[in-house]
């Protein structure tokens, strides 16, 4: 599931919990922390659906192109069965999660 694309943009790290979200069964998700979410938000960008913004993920040795949607006052980024299951992870697993966050 590696990216082709050239790793540009604002990096982030940080650990958090994974989650299920309560509406949907199935589809996980970790929370990006307060702050690196307002930095996030701050960063000037063209606009996308939900107000989401691109980024490339990296959890253990699995990397994915995918967006993170704004979610109170923090990102969600949702975690596909693949990285799930390619990790051995799931809901409440505490992770290191690493992001680039695209301009684009």
């Amino acid at each position: 599931m590696r990216d082709p694309r050239p790793a540009t943009g604002m990096r982030v790290a940080f650990t958090a919990e994974i989650y299920e979200w309560a509406s949907r069964r199935n589809w996980f998700f970790v929370d990006v922390p307060p702050e690196p979410s307002a930095d996030i938000s701050d960063r000037p960008r063209m606009p996308r659906g939900f107000n989401s913004a691109r980024v490339t993920a990296t959890v253990g040795g699995t990397t994915w192109s995918t967006s993170i949607f704004p979610s109170g006052d923090t990102y969600a980024l949702p975690l596909k069965r693949a990285v799930l299951e390619a990790e051995q992870i799931g809901e409440g697993d505490v992770i290191e999660v690493r992001l680039t966050v695209h301009d684009g």
